[in-house]
């Protein structure tokens, strides 16, 4: 028993410091992708119109939705050094930012607190409200549904107004998709549209996988308050029982993707 015991032990030192290597090995792996962005030209090149329309020393938080497998997948590590330094450059504490998706590792879970970011507790489905702070939605490649709860879940000219999302450009959306079903099935982006300013990305041929159709949309005050009062009328939840495509994993069926709950930061 007390050689048992004592193997065990060994096991468990094992494991620790395998755990400890591959989250070293990770951090260097983003400080590397960080550095990419940097020396590529094209983090620059983004960063003139974040600062421009987001400004720094505002009181921002962010939230961030979809990033994926950013311990094994290049492009989702870019995306998130790239929120790093979006963070850095508005002067975001990191503990203000939260991310959620259901599909982060155990040890990227443990990355993402070491970084000082916020976990959310719950999948929202994107229904998160701003609750009256301004709000950068950091949301690159997710699916339509998150978008259009999220803009439901803040449909009034006050919360849109405060908020920019960085994440699929809304055109490209209006462009591929028929009206009918954009409106069936997405129907406040259908009623955003004529809201929203939107500035893509630079193009890169680097990123070409990493921040394609990728845009910058805020919502001015003034769009808003040209929409008809019945689109401000219609509040009815999405449901989305007729999509064909539904890019959203419900809340409830996180199991599905064997993937560990996210734990408070």
């Amino acid at each position: 028993m007390a050689a048992l015991r004592g193997w065990c032990a060994a096991g468990g030192r094992r494991r620790r410091r395998r755990v400890e290597e591959d989250g070293a090995a990770g951090m260097r792996r983003l400080r590397d992708a960080r550095d990419e962005l940097l020396s590529s030209g094209f983090w620059e090149a983004s960063a003139g119109a974040v600062r421009e329309l987001l400004g720094s020393g505002r009181p921002w938080s962010c939230v961030c939705y979809g990033l994926g497998r950013f311990a094994a997948c290049p492009v989702a590590r870019l995306q998130l050094a790239f929120l790093l330094l979006l963070l850095e450059a508005l002067e975001v504490p990191p503990s203000r930012c939260f991310l959620f998706d259901p599909a982060f590792s155990q040890l990227e879970l443990a990355a993402l607190q070491e970084l000082g970011l916020s976990l959310l507790t719950e999948n929202e489905e994107g229904k998160h409200s701003i609750n009256g702070s301004p709000t950068l939605f950091y949301m690159v490649h997710c699916g339509k549904a998150l978008y259009n709860n999220l803009l439901w879940k803040n449909w009034s000219v006050g919360a849109l107004s405060n908020m920019v999302i960085i994440g699929n450009s809304f055109k490209g959306i209006e462009e591929r998709l028929p009206s009918r079903v954009l409106e069936r099935d997405y129907t406040y982006i259908a009623k955003v549209l004529k809201g929203v300013e939107e500035v893509a990305l630079p193009a890169h041929p680097r990123y070409l996988d990493t921040f394609n159709d990728t845009s910058i949309h805020w919502f001015p005050a003034y769009k808003l308050e040209r929409l008809s009062a019945e689109a401000w009328e219609f509040l009815e939840e999405p449901t989305y029982e007729e999509c064909d495509d539904l890019e959203i994993i419900r809340k409830g069926e996180e199991g599905s993707q064997h993937s560990p709950a996210p734990v408070q930061a």
